[in-house]
């Protein structure tokens, strides 16, 4: 698919002084290190390809929610871990605008990366505050903004909206690759596409079963979700989560379904377990037991899917084209009930499927099981809330308000 807005490579930029709009917002150690750098390591292809065309770069992101200037959330370390993955200096300061940042970025070298404090101590930033984009755009003396904080792109803050009327603004190389991954997997798919549905809610992801039952050629659900449509269905789930409050919307899915496959096909089209795992609480997480669903009993939680439907997913997905996974299958956290995710994992890394994996805890878990870090899928992504709103077919702030091509 083609990207149908600008990208660095699109643009004059080589020599410019480029404000970066970066996702950095990474979990930290006790410690305070980064604990997790997939993040910035997908950072790197753009910055990268800025300094080889000899810019002067200005990282900006958001860490955690602070309230006000909270030092716990600099964005120190993570500018620390971008030296070491660089090989090269980055200069910190610890101020988002004002006298210190303009002298910092004035002093650098021509081809050089500042990374400048986290927007959100600044008010300004949640209120899309145009006063606090134009504060950024001059302190930074920037001649563009490029967007590439994919992980953010569904908010209308101001280094996602306000600052693009400020300064030409462009896509960085991870932003497009976001969309292009995810929207041709979503609009151009090989075919069968397969989509598989995890996470804990069906309410969180409404708007993407609803997609997925337009595009998919079938789709597997998982994870807590699987309890509520399993309860629809009539069967008795124990003690496990459900959500009681999505009836209208089980019923409008699987009346679309049928309009879809018919009614006699329906099933089969929205593949839901046969067997399950399951514990007593959730604390108590290292017995793993699969029953059937009639053997559930009252005091059952079910905790993951059980062996006999990792098996039928893993098939189901081994003979896809496509596979579009949004949603850990189990209790994954716990290593007992990551099983049936770790089967599907393997199952979509073996048959040379076009792999997506959607971000939040199905990147995480992806990313702690895969040896080559995420490499082993054709895209894992960065971002949680925006490649649902994405696969959504829904518009995203930070893309929309780039220059088109």
């Amino acid at each position: 698919m083609k990207f149908y807005k600008r990208t660095i490579r699109d643009v004059p930029i080589a020599g410019k002084t480029v404000l970066v709009r970066v996702d950095y917002n990474v979990p930290l150690t006790d410690d305070g290190k980064v604990g997790d750098d997939f993040r910035i390591r997908a950072s790197l292809p753009t910055i990268k390809h800025l300094l080889k065309d000899g810019c002067k770069l200005v990282l900006m992101a958001h860490l955690g929610r602070p309230e006000g200037i909270d030092p716990k959330f600099s964005l120190e370390p993570a500018a620390q871990r971008l030296a070491e993955l660089l090989g090269e200096p980055v200069r910190f300061v610890d101020k988002t605008t004002g006298e210190k940042v303009r002298m910092a970025i004035k002093r650098a070298p021509k081809r050089s990366v500042t990374v400048i404090e986290n927007l959100r101590f600044n008010e300004g930033e949640k209120k899309n505050s145009e006063e606090f984009a134009k504060q950024l755009a001059k302190d930074s003396g920037a001649q563009y903004f490029v967007q590439d904080a994919f992980g953010n792109a569904h908010r209308e803050d101001a280094s996602m909206a306000a600052i693009t009327l400020c300064l030409p603004s462009v896509a960085g190389l991870l932003l497009e690759k976001e969309y292009t991954s995810i929207s041709s997997a979503m609009k151009h798919p090989e075919r069968p596409l397969v989509a598989v549905m995890g996470g804990a809610k069906v309410s969180d992801k409404i708007a993407v079963i609803d997609e997925f039952v337009k595009v998919a050629d079938r789709i597997v659900i998982g994870g807590a979700m699987a309890n509520t449509f399993l309860a629809y269905k009539g069967v008795n789930v124990g003690a496990s989560k459900v959500e009681s409050d999505q009836t209208e919307t089980l019923d409008k899915i699987y009346a679309d379904a049928e309009k879809k496959v018919g009614k006699e096909n329906v099933d089969e089209f929205l593949v839901l377990p046969m067997d399950v795992a399951v514990g007593k609480l959730p604390d108590e997480t290292k017995h793993r037991k699969s029953v059937m669903l009639a053997d559930i009993s009252a005091d059952d939680m079910c905790l993951d899917i059980g062996d006999a439907t990792a098996e039928k997913f893993a098939d189901i997905v081994a003979h896809a084209k496509t596979v579009v996974w949004n949603g850990t299958l189990g209790y994954a956290e716990a290593s007992a009930f990551a099983k049936g995710s770790e089967v599907l994992a393997e199952a979509m890394t073996s048959h040379g499927q076009d792999s997506i994996v959607g971000g939040g805890d199905t990147a995480d878990f992806v990313l702690h099981w895969d040896k080559k870090k995420g490499d082993s899928f054709n895209h894992v992504s960065t971002g949680g809330g925006a490649s649902l709103q994405l696969m959504a077919g829904e518009k995203l702030p930070g893309i929309e308000h780039l220059l088109d091509a």
